[in-house]
């Protein structure tokens, strides 16, 4: 093409262009954006809101599920073309009175005619927390050293019976019994998760695989050990139950009349170690930088494998304090190998919703407690089948495992993303006055 038909030489000229040749005109650079603009898109982008949007998501599913299995919302259903109306308010009367029992079976019940009564249910909330919180610290920190600790049950069956033990085997006063049990517990726990770590660290073996087996190990090697006169077994018992807990090992109370106990303040301890350890200390640094990228970690001198087994010991010694939440707080009448209430599998689900992030557990570790403690409440109060609430547990996990889907339904930009310059194709009459 010569130089007379180039468009931006007809720009400078201001010659005719063709009219087979249009003219692209790039708009000015758009104004710097404000700072409650940039902090607004620096919030939509950010993996918080994922979480948020998740529960949020999985609560409007668990919504449509209670509505479908509601029997008053079936029988309105059979005539909607006649009166859609009734359809609507029984969808209506089934989702809002279940989530309103969720609500008042894990906050604060209104029914109630006192403070203190209507307050019960969220301190039940924190008790069912209590456990879910130290054990999503432990997964949490594996997670940040780039290790996928799935052997929370294994690690809370040992911690538990270690506990345990202590706790019904000696004569000792308060509270130095009740110390020392709970570290024979924390101390048992970073051994079991400890193996895991040392096997990776000396042979490459995937600690998933190992934290696996070791479960199993665990749980056998307790029911064992439950039905042995002489280790755990209550004396002149067939059953496979310990014998209670001395007074002198128990969890105090944190208030009279209710179930919650000193472990929660034990969980609140450990969040802030836990951030401590991951953002202000020399060892936390070590952490992120192997699980970042351990190859360039190893290039800058830092001994990945005995990170991997530093990261172990604590992260089985925060799963096993969980383990002795339960035996030294929740059931201190004697326990059996189903001690861990699922709570190691749970923890899986607290550490992915908190982003591994302390802060960020405890709030999931609280709202993983309120579906708990609700869970019962909805259940009792309006017919809805418990498993409704497993079922939003696991659809939180899938749509934290999917960002991408999270960000489709809500129309978010993608992270690190910038806007777009626009361009424009210029009319001939505007090129021409130029």
């Amino acid at each position: 093409m010569s130089d007379r038909n180039d468009p931006d030489v007809a720009l400078e000229t201001g010659a005719q262009v063709p009219p087979d040749e249009p003219v692209i005109v790039e708009e000015p650079e758009p104004e710097e954006p404000s700072r409650w603009r940039q902090a607004f898109r620096e919030i939509v982008t950010g993996n918080a809101i994922i979480s948020v949007l998740a529960v949020l998501l999985a609560l409007a599913v668990g919504a449509i599920m209670i509505a479908f299995t509601d029997e008053r919302v079936q029988a309105a259903s059979g005539y909607f073309f006649a009166r859609p109306g009734d359809t609507f308010a029984a969808i209506w009367d089934s989702v809002a009175g279940a989530y309103s029992a969720l609500f008042q079976g894990a906050v604060y019940n209104f029914r109630r005619p006192d403070f203190a009564s209507g307050i019960r249910p969220l301190t039940e909330t924190l008790n069912f927390a209590t456990p879910l919180i130290a054990a999503g610290l432990g997964v949490g920190l594996a997670f940040r050293v780039g290790m996928f600790n799935i052997g929370g049950r294994g690690q809370m069956l040992l911690a538990a019976s270690a506990a345990g033990w202590v706790a019904f085997s000696f004569d000792l006063p308060f509270p130095i019994h009740m110390i020392v049990a709970t570290i024979a517990g924390v101390v048992a726990g970073a051994l079991w998760a400890g193996i895991a770590g040392a096997l990776k660290a000396r042979t490459g073996a995937h600690e998933v695989i190992v934290t696996i087996m070791l479960n199993y190990v665990a749980l056998y090697l307790v029911a064992w050990m439950l039905r042995t006169p002489g280790l755990l077994q209550a004396p002149g018992s067939n059953n496979p139950k310990t014998p209670p807990m001395k007074d002198t090992a128990i969890f105090p109370d944190l208030f009279a009349g209710f179930n919650l106990h000193f472990g929660f303040i034990l969980s609140i301890a450990c969040v802030f170690l836990v951030w401590w350890i991951l953002d202000r200390s020399a060892l936390g640094f070590r952490f992120r930088a192997v699980g970042l990228n351990p190859k360039a970690a190893r290039v800058a001198g830092i001994n990945v494998n005995a990170m991997y087994i530093y990261a172990m010991l604590i992260s089985g010694a925060l799963v096993g304090l969980a383990g002795v939440h339960q035996v030294l707080g929740t059931v201190t009448t004697g326990f059996s190998s189903g001690i861990d209430a699922g709570i190691g599998f749970d923890a899986i689900t607290v550490a992915l919703l908190g982003g591994s992030n302390p802060w960020g557990i405890l709030a999931a570790g609280v709202l993983f407690g309120a579906f708990k403690a609700g869970g019962f409440s909805m259940q009792a109060a309006e017919g809805v089948p418990i498993d409704i609430v497993l079922v939003v547990q696991s659809l939180i996990v899938l749509f934290i495992a999917a960002p991408p889907l999270v960000r489709a339904i809500f129309r978010l930009p993608q992270p690190g993303s910038k806007p777009k310059k626009r361009t424009r194709t210029a009319p001939k009459e505007e090129v021409a006055a130029k």
